[in-house]
Parts: C-alpha cells; structure tokens; sequence
C-alpha cells in the first residue's frame, strides 16, 4: 500500500506552525492589536495570521530610511486582497470596491494575475470598515492569502460564453467549498459573537484543514482550450476543461505546478503541472479536496521555501502521489483526453458571444486601475460600471473584460470607452499587451527591485527595438517581477525578467508561448544598458531567422540560444 510508506519531511517544525497551532483557528490576537493606536503595525504573529484573512502589513518602502533617521516607525500600511472567483463581479460591486479605493486606500485598484482585487495603502485604523463594506458587498477577503486554498481561477472566454458560464459556477463552489470553517473572520471584522461551547477539536472547527492548515498556499485554476490564458501549468492543481461537441464533458487533471524559488538555491525552482488523468465534472469537487488533504499530510512543514506542493510531488513521485490519490478517492482517474492550447494571453476587442450580448475586453496596463494625468481609467470605469447591466471579468493577464453587455447598451458603453479614451490601449505593441508585472517596490517587503513601476518605461525602449525588426504586431509575452517568488508567472514568458538587486534583473528565455514550457536564465544579474542590448541581438535574430508562424521562445530553442531539455518542460537553474 502507497499510504504506509508515505511520509512529510522529518524535521522541527517551522516558527509558522507553532503560531498556527497557538491561533486558536486563525484568532491570535488580532482582535486586540487591530484596537491598539499606539503603533500603525501589529506584531508579527499575528501578521502571519492576518495573511489568512486576505492581508498583510507592509510600509511604504520610498520613506523607510527617512523615517529611521527621523527615528519613527516605518509607514505602516495594509495590503487587503478581495476574492473573487474566476474574476467575475457585478457593476454594484465594482462601485463599492472603487469607492473604497478613494476612501480607505491609495486611490488605485490593482487587478492580480490571480483575477483578485488588492488595495495598497489602507491604514490600521481603516482595515474593519473596508472588509466590512467588502462583505456587504457579498465579496469577501477572507482566504485571498494565507496557508489554504486561494482564490479558484478560471478562463474568462468571451468567445465561449456559454462553456464559461458552466466552468464559472464550478470555480465559484470549489472556491466556497475549499474556504476555512473557522469564525475567526466574523468575529474580528464583522461583530459575530463567539458562540459559547463553540468545539475545540479541529476535526469539527476544521474538518478539511485541521489545526494547522496547509503548509503553503495552495492554488487551483480551470482552463478552458484553446486558451490557457490561468496558465493552467503554474497551478497545484490545473483542471483543463474537455469540450466535446459544444458540451463539457470533463476536466483533465494536472498537478504539482508553480512558479516561486529562491535566488541561488538549487533545492527550489519553477515546475510546470503534469497531467495525471481526466474526471467528469461531478467529481472535481473531491478531488480537489483530496489532493489537498495529501499535502495537508504529506508537504513540508519545516522549511516553507520547499512547502508548495510541487516539491511533495517531486519527493514523493508523481505516480506515487496518483496512487495515494485514487487511494483516497476509492476510484481511478480516466485516461487523460486530447486538447490543444494556442496561447496563453487575451484577446482584446468587442466579442460577440451568446444570446446576442457583447464582451469587451480593455487592456489595463500592469492590471493598475487609477486616474492617470492624460487617461482617466478609473473614472472611465466608474461611469461604465453606472449603466452596465452585465460584469465585469478579471483576466488572469491583468486585463479587464466588460462582459455582457446587452446590444442596446453597447453603444452608450462604446461611447463612454471613447470619451476617457479607453480604446487607445489596442494601438500599443504586441509585446505591451503580453506584459505583466507584480507590485514589487514601494510596497512589497520581498521585492528586490523595481517591477510595476519600471516595466512600462522599459517596454517604451523595447518597443523602439520591436518596431526597427518589423515586430511591432508579433505577440511576443515578456513578464517582470521584484523578486523570484513569481507572481507575475515570469517562469512560463518567452521573456522574463526577474529582479536581483536594485536596477539588476535576471534575464530568462525560451517558454512556450501557450504557457507549458518554462524559460531559463540567460544573463544573470544584468542592468537596462545590458538588457537592451542583449534584446537587440535575440529580437534582430529572430526577425531575420524565424520560420514562418515560429514563436519567440521556440526560436531561441531551435537557435541554441538556449538549450532544451529531454522532457522540454522544465528548465532548473
């Protein structure tokens, strides 16, 4: 049997752990410190536990040294995440979410590449009443971080309205059904009484995470071919939806993805999903709850950096962990069923979908949602969101979809689109409406460089590049992010660039332009005089060399530029 020589790590626990196991489910004592106006910060204990509840406390990085020489705390502020499942929202809620950007937050809205909403900026004293107009709202924050189940991704496809529909709903009840059971959350942010005699064993309170948890976060995304725009690959748990004569038949089953590592640690590295088998759509709901429960049991709780369930599927075997899996289940997966990815980016543009109804989807660049001094995005959308009668749909590239729209409005909303200029995002480059970048600098405690904030002015230069080799329109993805956690998926862009140090980055090539190939370093630890050059040379070469339809990150393979490997899926530095 599979199960008795199944084992997690041996190994003292991490410091996370003991602060799970002391939390009372999640409580600690935020309740109390969320109170406390000496300080704008909470300890950090209890800011582990807050990830779970859909933040975590940063400072504004740009004022760090000023503050110390001024020997005053750093500028303590919160960043809250909203769950959204697949990205959908209705226009009210979108209004709601806008209007605390402007009262509680820093005026912004960031849409992640996770089809989430954060907001940056949010002060101690303000976090209770924006979760809790987020909850009247009927969205939540709770679960958007932390050692569980995330927010449930799943594609967008304006041009399959009647498959995402379907593929939605499941999103949406895996996400609810994978949420954590503890009150914790009612209790601290919206005033629910602690029920007296409330159980204290975890099989009752937590009947699928326990008292601790998971060791790491854990993701799950439903792609639907020919797009893998969830990036289907990077999830631990990938479900790639099986149409059949216009119907869902199934979902085939990947796990074992992901895309964090550690600069110059070898035992951690980016891995793309494999697929295992196929399931019906009636049983996806438990099988994604036992393969949670197998790395509930079996991943790493002494060292987080090797925690994600990528690494308990290499240390186990991935036949072992199918085995144990269909041992848990009491069934076996099918044999996995043909599909076909093209691309792993969106498609911009009106849509026709069914039933007459339109979507439009809006390139937003970096997925950063503000006023600008000469393009009034945000205010576009509020006033769009004011007669909308459909959604809108977060893309996992960063980008919004104004989906639904009724044929009698559309023309209202093509209007407003023109008065705030938000069809001037189709003209940019090819390469600009594939890019994607994290937060990084000023907020993010881990970033080691610029992403957000730099990625723009660097594609300005790229561009100048793109249009001299006659590239202007080749779709070519380029990802940037602060560090090597991932959260911009860099791992699976033809060009990533991964930060080192202030002004430095990893320059990486060679993945898959449908997102099933990993790239690999290139040039290491390089600044923009470098990255322009070396960039000149590969996109010259490219232009003159490639076959006709041949993308970017297999032209650098074929070239040699950079080498495959045997399996062509994985690169490990």
């Amino acid at each position: 049997m599979v199960n008795q020589v199944l084992k997690a790590p041996d190994g003292k626990p991490s410091d996370v752990e003991r602060i799970k196991v002391e939390s009372d489910y999640l409580r600690g004592t935020l309740k109390e410190v969320m109170l406390d106006r000496i300080s704008a910060g909470i300890p950090d204990d209890d800011n582990r536990l807050m990830k779970h509840h859909g933040s975590y406390l940063q400072d504004d990085r740009d004022l760090r040294n000023e503050r110390q020489k001024q020997k005053l705390e750093p500028a303590y502020q919160f960043m809250l995440r909203v769950r959204a499942p697949g990205g959908v929202v209705t226009p009210e809620q979108w209004l709601v979410l806008d209007g605390l950007a402007d009262k509680n937050a820093n005026g912004t809205i960031k849409l992640t590449t996770r089809q989430s909403f954060q907001f940056h900026g949010i002060l101690k004293w303000n976090m209770k009443n924006t979760i809790q107009e987020i909850h009247k709202s009927l969205l939540t924050t709770l679960a958007a971080c932390g050692d569980v189940n995330r927010n449930v991704m799943c594609n967008p496809n304006p041009y399959q309205s009647d498959i995402h529909a379907e593929v939605y709903e499941w999103a949406k009840y895996l996400s609810d059904y994978l949420l954590p059971r503890t009150r914790a959350y009612h209790e601290i942010w919206l005033d629910e009484e602690r029920v007296a005699g409330t159980p204290e064993v975890d099989e009752e309170v937590e009947p699928l995470y326990g008292l601790t948890y998971l060791p790491r976060k854990f993701k799950i995304g439903i792609a639907v071919p020919p797009s893998n725009d969830i990036d289907v690959f990077s999830q631990d748990l990938g479900l790639i939806a099986i149409v059949e004569d216009d119907k869902l038949v199934g979902f085939n089953v990947a796990i074992g993805g992901g895309m964090g590592s550690s600069h110059g640690d070898k035992a951690t590295y980016p891995q793309v999903a494999k697929v295992i088998g196929f399931v019906t759509p009636d049983k996806i709901v438990e099988l994604a709850e036992k393969t949670i429960t197998i790395q509930r049991d079996y991943g790493n709780r002494s060292v987080r950096k090797n925690a994600r369930f990528k690494y308990t599927v290499d240390r186990l075997g991935l036949e072992t962990v199918k085995e144990e899996l269909e041992n848990r289940l009491g069934w076996k997966l099918d044999e996995a069923k043909h599909y076909h990815f093209d691309h792993n980016g969106d498609r911009y543009g009106w849509v026709e979908g069914v039933g007459g109804n339109w979507h439009f989807t809006l390139f937003v660049q970096n997925g950063r949602v503000a006023d600008f001094p000469d393009y009034k995005l945000k205010t576009g959308l509020q006033e769009i969101a004011k007669v909308h009668t459909g959604d809108f749909r977060l893309t996992p590239n960063q980008n919004l979809v104004i989906a639904n729209v009724s044929s009698q409005n559309k023309k209202k909303i093509s209007e407003l689109m023109d008065q705030y200029g938000l069809t001037d995002g189709h003209n940019q480059s090819a390469l600009r409406r594939n890019s994607m970048a994290c937060v990084a600098l000023p907020t993010c405690g881990l970033a080691m460089a610029e992403s957000e904030r730099y990625l723009p002015e660097l594609i300005d230069k790229i561009e100048e590049i793109v249009d001299e080799n006659g590239l202007h329109d080749d779709e070519i993805t380029i990802r940037m992010t602060g560090c090597p956690n991932g959260c911009a998926r860099p791992a699976l862009a033809e060009i990533a660039l991964i930060g080192k140090a202030v002004g430095k980055y990893n320059l990486y090539l060679g993945a898959a332009f449908d997102g099933s190939r990993l790239n690999k370093m290139y040039r290491e630890n390089i600044g923009e005089a470098e990255i322009l050059s070396e960039l000149r040379m590969l996109l010259s070469r490219y232009a003159k060399e490639r076959h006709d339809g041949e993308h970017f990150g297999d032209f650098v393979i074929r070239a040699e530029i950079i080498k495959a490997t045997t399996d062509g899926t994985n690169f490990h530095d």
